[in-house]
């Protein structure tokens, strides 16, 4: 059964970014891989990593601290990452211990790189069932924990940041109108079991790089075309789209296969590398404040274990 969208609303974004910016140059000189080849294979240029006392708690705290809204009655956090500090006190309980707010639902889910869009989802479903008003989705990604800088084909792939997101049943001035969300999975196909991956023991790993561009691309046109179509709204109607920013031959790929141009996607990874669940949150956060009245906007992602999603938004 549809839920009505009338009353959840995506009124506020923040999002911490750590100081320390990698070149290409710094892959040059460690495994031998050019500039040209990065850029013309990822289109990164730079990323940003944490520092040796910053993990995926310490930037998302950062990024709730920059939030310009009161949060002293959150009634519900939800946590979102893939790259955990910890897996008992999660990244929720460390944003719920920061804001020292009591007694309410606090949770931490992973759906790879799509776990934005589920943790919309869950906050969703707690609007509806009339169990919380006003909700943190927060995202944070500690991706060089966990990667090896000497593995050519993945190693520039990675960077470090958090973004926050505050949902609510009332709208804000500046705020977007969430219309639908949409998600899904795809593990049973392709190379979804080891496309991607980080394991304990061996960390990050892509040994299915192509398998994963393939089902990234597909998966996040046709998720983004199912969104508009069973809302009422036309591929000519939507104003910016906000994909994970994994690869921007990925972006390319689904503004190709939408007939959209490039002035239409909102693009981070040419300088903060791929930021996990975290990138496509940014990449709205960074273009907040040029969104106009009546602007259609979608976010689409795609993770490993081949999770997919997306989030139709005007404002």
């Amino acid at each position: 059964m549809g839920l009505t969208f009338s009353s959840m609303f995506l009124n506020s974004i923040s999002y911490y970014l750590p100081e320390q910016r990698i070149s290409n140059d710094y892959f040059t000189d460690l495994s031998g891989i050019s500039d040209d080849w990065i850029i013309e294979r990822t289109g990164i240029k730079e990323r940003r990593r944490a520092a040796a006392d910053e993990n995926t708690h310490t930037m998302a705290i950062e990024a709730v601290k920059r939030m310009d809204k009161d949060l002293s009655d959150v009634d519900l956090i939800v946590g979102a990452t893939y790259t955990p500090h910890d897996t008992i006190v999660t990244l929720a309980h460390a944003i719920q211990n920061h804001l020292d707010v009591s007694d309410i639902p606090t949770v931490t889910i992973t759906s790879a790189c799509s776990s934005f869009i589920n943790a919309a989802e869950i906050v969703e479903g707690y609007f509806a069932m009339g169990k919380a008003k006003k909700a943190l989705v927060v995202t944070s990604e500690h991706n060089t924990a966990f990667s090896n800088d000497a593995e050519p084909k993945s190693g520039p792939l990675w960077g470090d940041a958090a973004a926050v997101s505050l949902f609510e049943k009332e709208p804000s001035p500046g705020g977007l109108t969430v219309k639908a969300i949409k998600s899904a999975g795809a593990a049973n196909i392709g190379k979804a079991m080891d496309g991607v991956m980080l394991r304990v023991k061996t960390g990050m790993s892509m040994p299915n790089g192509k398998d994963v561009f393939i089902n990234a691309c597909a998966k996040m046109s046709n998720i983004t075309e199912q969104i508009l179509t069973e809302n009422n709204y036309q591929l000519a109607d939507l104003n910016y789209l906000a994909p994970h920013q994994a690869n921007y031959r990925i972006t390319k790929k689904v503004l190709s296969n939408l007939g959209l141009t490039a002035e239409k996607a909102l693009s981070n990874i040419q300088y903060l590398g791929n930021t996990g669940c975290a990138g496509a949150v940014i990449a709205m956060g960074e273009k907040w404040h040029d969104f106009k009245a009546g602007d259609v906007v979608v976010s689409s992602v795609f993770g490993g274990g081949y999770s997919y999603g997306s989030m139709l938004m005007v404002k």
